[in-house]
């Protein structure tokens, strides 16, 4: 293999550039990226770079003298927009084509928008210049309205809050995020929106941005001076179109992350079987990116010894005073038990089952040591009743 091409410049895209070196590959190594910064990290852009407490030269991945080491043919400030897998080359927005031995998709994702939304007042918070844009329009007397109360729109909601603004936050469940960690953690994680004094409104639908703030379906007007739209995402798969690969919710890849021969895919754009679950899931968080990213470049390098893609995913989520940690695959559990804590006080452990198994773990405020005893029950696929034993109700 002469030449690999990595398409995608955040932190798949740079986790598998780096692994490939590691791993002793010598040849040409192309990153190509459709933002003109250098890989740099998302989590701060919600929390430290919005807040204020971070500026951007915070957020690069790595600094430019490790870059330089790398030996990469940079390709940023460019975007991918075809694909031809038979002739083995990448098309880019510039003209050029780039060929490939061997091919790592790290496109990531984009956010999703509504109707209205392209005017000054209208945001979205994926890229630094997105955090820097809104950030330059919070302070206190400034109202923010924000659309969608999962985990990006709640961070933004809080750190908002915490720069002085008054902030409606908009979601059309029930629960913010009870199919992700169900209804009784998602009304605590609501109750710290209420006791920070956001107006949270659930069950409601916003048709669109509207000139004063955003309009919902039965025509009220929630009045802002900025609006965040944080109402989800989709794969950037676009420029793969026609090129033969299969998409769907994703880039679609088998266990090994592979979604052709010499071709894979990592991060937030990639859907895979992971058989620790024996299901297909899409993971947008960092520590996935970056734990496939270093995986599928093991792969590509050495395809008589692949090994399947089978992580515990991982993530975090900063809210106000407290830090939500989980471990494992949440989403389509069928129970939850409070194993440690109290709600409550927003200090507890909680654990998730499907079927007969130990799915996942959530908690707040606990010490590390407990988590890690419950991530291991997840990653062994510990049998609910084993697992959890006592605290079922007898019976059941």
């Amino acid at each position: 293999m002469k030449h690999v091409v990595v398409v995608g410049g955040s932190a798949a895209g740079l986790a598998a550039a780096e692994t490939l070196r590691r791993e002793g590959y010598e040849g040409t190594l192309t990153l190509i990226g459709d933002e003109r910064y250098h890989p740099y990290d998302r989590p701060p852009l919600s929390k430290q770079i919005l807040g204020g407490q971070w500026e951007p030269d915070r957020v690069p991945l790595r600094a430019p003298a490790d870059l330089d080491a790398l030996g990469l043919e940079l390709r940023l400030g460019v975007a991918a927009t075809g694909l031809d897998l038979a002739g083995r080359t990448v098309a880019l927005a510039d003209g050029a084509r780039v060929p490939y031995d061997g091919l790592v998709i790290a496109t990531g994702v984009r956010p999703r928008r509504l109707p209205g939304d392209g005017g000054e007042r209208a945001h979205v918070l994926r890229t630094l210049d997105d955090a820097l844009a809104l950030r330059d329009r919070l302070g206190p007397g400034r109202r923010l309205a924000v659309v969608g109360a999962g985990f990006l729109g709640a961070e933004a909601a809080a750190v908002a809050r915490g720069l002085g603004a008054e902030v409606t936050l908009l979601e059309p469940a029930p629960v913010p995020l009870a199919p992700a960690v169900g209804e009784r953690v998602g009304r605590m994680l609501s109750q710290a929106h209420h006791d920070h004094g956001v107006d949270l409104r659930t069950g409601v639908a916003v048709a669109e941005v509207a000139d004063g703030g955003v309009r919902l379906t039965d025509g009220t007007l929630v009045e802002a001076d900025e609006v965040l739209v944080a109402i989800g995402s989709v794969p950037n798969t676009g420029w793969l179109e026609g090129s033969g690969l299969t998409l769907g919710d994703g880039l679609e890849c088998d266990e090994y992350s592979a979604a052709a021969p010499g071709v894979y895919g990592a991060g937030d754009v990639a859907r895979w079987h992971n058989p620790l679950f024996g299901t297909a899931m899409r993971i947008e968080h960092r520590t996935n990116a970056t734990e496939q990213g270093m995986a599928v470049a093991r792969n590509l390098l050495r395809p008589d010894e692949r090994r399947p893609f089978a992580p515990v995913p991982y993530f975090w989520s900063d809210q106000y005073d407290f830090r939500i940690q989980a471990h494992g695959y949440l989403r389509g559990h069928e129970e939850v038990a409070v194993v440690e804590g109290e709600l409550e006080e927003r200090k507890f452990l909680a654990v998730y089952r499907s079927g007969d198994r130990v799915a996942g773990v959530l908690a707040v405020g606990m010490p590390p040591k407990a988590v890690r005893t419950w991530r291991q029950a997840v990653a062994t696929r510990a049998a609910w009743r084993d697992a959890v034993g006592e605290l079922l109700p007898e019976g059941a």
